[in-house]
């Protein structure tokens, strides 16, 4: 079978490897779509610390079932399903706290393992989810919504705050759609008016381009002076990690989901001046799984004008090339794998 692998910084080839055979307990899943995730991106750039190479990336997958191992129960071949790409050693400090997300020693597929951007992919009948009723694109776009909806669950966002977000790209627009979801004014900061406008498609009540609209006076006017209950940083730049401090209220909440790409000077007064809770967001957990499929399930989620660019398999080394070269240009890459002939037949 054909998979895609980026073998050192800067580069990427299609290869041929072997199609998996499912183990004990384990599914034969061939793709159908898979999403492009920063992570990827970072891979690419060789930006990645948790990364060796060659690795296969892809953690962002819809797919069917092919082949059930033996003693699956409960599935059928060809059930469209998505796939929940985190482990979970279930012993350490955050597996004991029900926290598995940032397991520490959680292994994501196409980042400490190998990734499921190629024809088929094994994995343990645990892990994968089915959600009727949804496309192929759009279960590719449950995993990286759950990001965002992860950080709203962080932040408490609950009805009635007024929530800033830092960043209208893929993982923005789920803390965005998230923290709508559970019934915030919501107010979206970017420097590009299309993906403002994307936002305020996916929930944003209110929009601030902070390169052309003085950033803190906006904010004191759409709260009354006193600046937002919680800011999710979505961005990963050191001055939005600072902006995130100095603009939230007081007692308020800042969620940070990325790595900022510099190291962040902070004036900590403000820390303890403002009472904050300053907390980290990483990956998500199976009831943010659900809520996302629940909100898309709904329908009203604008998934189509989400996914910016799509791809084959046979192309998605010169599009991952294309995002590195002009991260703006894109919001997220599908990459999309023809429907084929079953194995069986």
């Amino acid at each position: 079978m054909k998979a895609l692998e980026i073998t050192a910084p800067g580069e990427c080839r299609l290869t041929e490897v072997p199609t998996p055979q499912p183990g004990a307990g384990e599914v034969l899943l061939r793709v159908r779509t898979v999403g492009f995730c920063g992570s990827d991106l970072n891979t690419f750039r060789g930006l990645n610390p948790l990364v060796s190479y060659p690795r296969v990336p892809g953690h962002e997958i819809a797919a069917t079932i092919e082949q059930l191992g033996e003693g699956v129960d409960g599935w059928s071949v060809g059930t469209p399903v998505l796939v929940f790409p985190y482990t979970e050693c279930g012993k350490c400090s955050a597996c004991r706290a029900d926290r598995p997300n940032c397991c520490r020693y959680n292994q994501t597929l196409g980042v400490q393992r190998e990734g499921a951007m190629s024809e088929f992919f094994a994995i343990s009948a645990e892990k994968i989810i089915s959600a009727e009723g949804l496309s192929f694109s759009e279960l590719a776009l449950v995993e990286p919504l759950t990001v965002g909806f992860h950080a709203a669950a962080r932040g408490q966002v609950r009805d009635g705050d007024t929530v800033a977000v830092f960043g209208a790209g893929a993982i923005g627009l789920g803390a965005i759609a998230g923290a709508a979801f559970r019934g915030a004014r919501v107010i979206a900061i970017d420097v590009d008016d299309a993906k403002l406008e994307l936002a305020t498609a996916c929930g944003a009540a209110e929009a601030i381009n902070s390169r052309t609209m003085p950033l803190h006076d906006r904010l004191q006017e759409l709260t009354d002076g006193h600046g937002p209950d919680v800011v999710i940083e979505a961005v990963g730049l050191a001055e939005t990690f600072v902006a995130a401090v100095e603009e939230v209220a007081f007692a308020g909440r800042v969620v940070y989901i990325g790595y900022a790409k510099a190291a962040v000077a902070y004036e900590t007064k403000l820390f303890v001046m403002k009472e904050l809770d300053i907390r980290g967001s990483r990956n998500a957990l199976k009831g943010d799984f659900e809520n996302v499929i629940k909100m898309l399930s709904s329908g009203g989620f604008p998934s189509d004008r989400i996914v910016s660019h799509q791809s084959t398999l046979d192309d998605a080394g010169e599009t991952l090339a294309a995002w590195g070269q002009n991260p703006q240009a894109f919001t997220k890459i599908h990459v999309d794998f023809p429907l084929g002939d079953s194995l069986s037949s």
